[in-house]
């Protein structure tokens, strides 16, 4: 086992990795900007280091004074949490060149994957349903908007090295395609640093499940059971579930299957999840895989019992999964609503500033993961993640309950969250009849 891990990350993310460390008695080392000086991360790991000033660039994403924290402080393996440097294949080769563990899989994987034009093909080369489009690239506007005609319109222009909905464009006539592809490509430059672009058959209004995967350096994998992210605005996931109430047993099984697949084919070591749509019938296709962590992993934790950090620490260890396939079952129903420093009321316009009353709901089947307390300051710099409230139960209906419960009692003062749309949500006959896409706030709310 190791003997210090460095949390190459910050916030509720980085205290959660934390709180593994010190049940597994492995030293933490935080790292942090000027302006996290006071966040519990630093005040929770066993050590502290400051990496730089408050832009991402200079700190969270400066791979360089990052590897130098981890030498400084003697630290034997980086722990990258999520979004920043965790898939990064740059990174991953550093610490491996540094002879420091990276706590996820090996780069070329990362890279592999996370080329999603590249993950496409991969999985249609093991028989993986995926959506019609392109295969790879697309090098020109004339070529895509032949592929275009060829899946028949509407499709979407993506980013090769997309997420989040950035260096993406709907295109429902011929007339748009090429102001749609120019904007695509230039976001995506922005964004990424990568123009390359790819085509995609537009699915209407369907559901986004993901299913969580962790594979060992022994060819071991497993699947763990799917989520339900379809609760979207504008591609960001706003609530998670597990299990999807609609999704059938034998859809359920199939889709896991294929995951699996194509988990044990690329030989994924540690946390990821491979991410599928589905129509609502019979039909699914891979849309990504995710090479990291993901933001809603309590709530699989929530319904298994089974800490997916120490597991991705014991695995970069080199130690075999801990349990069979046969050994993970599924206990009742989970969801997470992600709390964010926004104010619905003026389209989620971020509210950075000091919480001037903090208060966390709490009782039976109840979690939290914020780096959040009283007089604590959302910086501006940063996502607006203060927190994720998750519940389990033993039903669907339960949980919606019991989720409108804490959401009553979180207090925040001093800064618009988004606990009044969550509430909104939990009360919505749609979202309680859970017969929803990932359209739903788009058509529901205009959101």
């Amino acid at each position: 086992m190791f003997d210090k891990i460095l949390i190459a990350n910050r916030g509720e993310i980085a205290l959660r990795v934390i709180r593994s460390c010190r049940e597994l008695e492995i030293p933490s080392v935080a790292v942090y900007s000027e302006c996290d000086a006071d966040s519990l991360h630093v005040r929770f790991a066993d050590e502290a280091i400051c990496i730089g000033p408050p832009p991402s660039a200079q700190s969270y994403l400066n791979i360089g004074n990052i590897i130098s924290a981890a030498e400084i402080s003697d630290a034997d393996a980086i722990h990258p949490g999520y979004g920043f440097l965790a898939e990064n294949p740059q990174f991953a080769r550093i610490c491996r060149q540094c002879q420091i563990e990276f706590i996820g899989p090996p780069a070329e994987v990362i890279e592999k994957m996370g080329d999603k034009a590249e993950a496409k093909r991969t999985a249609q080369s093991l028989g993986v349903p995926v959506i019609p489009g392109s295969d790879g690239r697309v090098a020109t506007i004339e070529e895509g908007l032949a592929v275009a005609n060829e899946c028949g319109l509407p499709v979407l222009i993506k980013a090769v090295a997309g997420g989040g909905g950035r260096g993406m464009r709907l295109v429902e006539t011929p007339a748009e395609f090429e102001h749609s592809w120019r904007a695509a490509a230039t976001e995506a430059e922005l964004a990424f640093g990568n123009s390359a672009l790819y085509i995609e058959k537009y699915l209407h209004d369907p559901k986004h499940i993901e299913i969580q995967v962790m594979g060992d350096k022994h060819g071991n994998a497993v699947h763990v059971g799917e989520r339900d992210c379809s609760v979207q605005r504008r591609r960001q996931k706003l609530i998670e579930e597990t299990p999807c109430v609609l999704l059938p047993d034998s859809v359920r099984r199939e889709m896991a299957e294929c995951a699996l697949r194509l988990a044990k084919a690329v030989q994924y070591v540690g946390a990821g999840t491979i991410e599928f749509l589905w129509d609502r019938k019979d039909r699914f296709y891979f849309m990504e895989m995710n090479t990291r962590l993901q933001v809603e992993h309590p709530v699989t934790e929530s319904v298994t019992l089974w800490d997916l950090v120490k597991e991705q620490i014991s695995i970069a260890a080199g130690e075999p999964l801990s349990r069979r396939q046969e050994d993970i079952s599924f206990i009742g129903h989970s969801i997470e609503c992600r709390i964010n420093a926004e104010d619905p009321e003026r389209n989620f316009l971020p509210c950075p500033g000091k919480l001037t009353t903090y208060h966390q709901p709490g009782g039976s089947g109840v979690r939290v993961d914020s780096h959040a307390y009283q007089e604590y300051v959302m910086p501006p710099h940063y996502d607006s993640l203060m927190g994720k409230l998750i519940v389990r139960a033993h039903d669907r209906d339960e949980a919606i309950r019991r989720m409108i419960r804490c959401l009553d009692e979180y207090i925040i003062e001093g800064v618009k969250t988004t606990i009044p749309f969550h509430l909104k949500m939990m009360q919505n006959a749609r979202f309680r009849g859970g017969d929803f896409g990932i359209k739903f706030l788009e058509q529901d709310f205009g959101l």
